[in-house]
């Protein structure tokens, strides 16, 4: 049974949402951070980066206390305010035609920590205890976790009526998003989807396992029992690899990578750059001046559902022996699987002595059942969308229980 419940999320005005939601900052470089801090004093981003206006490092302890101060300072701004009725949200974001429709509520710590909701990915604890510090701290969360369902058309019947009224919410952003926001407000309806969750038997991380894990801690410790999240259709995810481009490779030398490939691996040189064949663990590397596919030969691995995944094959047989390397060397740049083969090979040419290994995607069914058997993939097997903008809803921990 899955508890889903509304919540009065705390959010932007109608007028100024464009300007107040965004990316998480890490994925904008210095430049173009420093060029919307200083240009829209409306962005999310002056809430979680008071280092800016203090114009040097901080203290963490320190800068969550700032970080809450300045997420006061918009409440009393009005640049955001907090809802007066519990509500459920439903939110659609559109990316090349691609629609991802979920809907954002609250869902159940304590259902993570007794396995209903379902992860996939191993976390650090340091990132668990770092996180938990945050939400302890600032009280409010503002990035749903992305939990994923068996299709359900009772559920989806329920959004397509929604979604035929006017939005709350609707604005594109600048890397051509489109974003559209209904809220659900009425006792009826809430109930109805309440009722509806209840019928699904697990939940399934896709995104925000560490999220995930540092309100399970929360619930542990003080009273916050739930945690922000957007429930969406399975079927609608889009699951990608995370490619690995190698740096200073200067001491490896093409023909001796290609003889040690050889003996654990069937080895061909491909003219363009693409997968050779149905196989879903062929590897595909690049260096310079070719490309080659990589088939694990019988005995490579064992048949058991990490084994034979091409993250797993990777690390064991190429990484590990060959470039001395685990998963977490500094030497590997993880790319996600939406950036181009061409777009990868040019980073390969652009720069000095690095190679790149091309993995198929997993799965989705593939990751279920890892879930399902209390099993956890290597890490940066997966890099899955939708990516939801940070700040369109907010969760106020201790006030918000529902």
């Amino acid at each position: 049974m899955a508890i889903f419940k509304p919540f009065k999320a705390v959010r932007p005005s109608r007028d100024k949402v464009g300007l107040f939601a965004t990316r998480t900052y890490l994925s904008y470089s210095k430049k173009v951070l420093k060029d919307k801090l200083e240009n829209n004093p409306y962005t999310f981003l002056h809430v979680i980066n008071p280092e800016f206006e203090k114009n040097k490092k901080i203290q963490t302890k320190k800068k969550y206390n700032l970080i809450k101060e300045k997420y006061l300072k918009f409440l009393n701004n009005k640049i955001i305010s907090k809802d007066k009725k519990s509500s459920f949200y439903i939110y659609q974001l559109t990316e090349k035609n691609i629609n991802y429709t979920g809907i954002i509520g609250a869902t159940s710590s304590q259902e993570y920590l007794d396995g209903t909701i379902k992860k996939h990915e191993k976390t650090i604890s340091k990132r668990e205890k770092l996180f938990s510090e945050y939400l302890s701290s600032t009280g409010f969360n503002a990035d749903p976790v992305l939990l994923t369902y068996k299709s359900n058309k009772e559920i989806q019947k329920i959004i397509s009526t929604v979604q035929k009224e006017r939005a709350e919410y609707e604005f594109t952003t600048s890397d051509k998003i489109s974003h559209k926001l209904w809220v659900i407000s009425s006792k009826e309806e809430i109930q109805n989807i309440s009722k509806k969750f209840k019928s699904i038997k697990s939940l399934y991380i896709a995104d925000g396992h560490h999220r995930s894990a540092s309100s399970a801690r929360l619930n542990t410790s003080k009273n916050s029992k739930y945690f922000m999240s957007m429930l969406i259709d399975e079927e609608q995810l889009n699951v990608f690899s995370f490619n690995r481009v190698i740096k200073n490779t200067i001491n490896i030398n093409e023909i001796d990578l290609i003889n040690k490939l050889n003996e654990v691996f069937v080895v061909k040189k491909v003219r363009k750059i693409e997968f050779n064949t149905n196989i879903k663990n062929e590897i595909l590397l690049i260096t310079k001046s070719n490309s080659f596919s990589l088939t694990p030969k019988k005995g490579t691995y064992n048949n058991d559902l990490l084994s034979i995944l091409p993250t797993s094959i990777l690390s064991n047989n190429i990484l590990k022996p060959i470039f001395k390397m685990d998963d977490n060397s500094k030497e590997i740049n993880y790319i996600s699987g939406k950036i181009s083969n061409n777009e990868i090979f040019r980073i390969i040419n652009d720069s000095k002595n690095s190679l790149a290994f091309i993995l198929k995607p997993t799965n989705f069914n593939d990751i279920k059942e890892i879930s399902d058997n209390s099993l956890v993939l290597p890490p940066k097997s997966t890099y899955i969308e939708p990516k939801l903008r940070s700040g369109i809803t907010m969760f106020e921990l201790e006030k918000n229980e529902p």
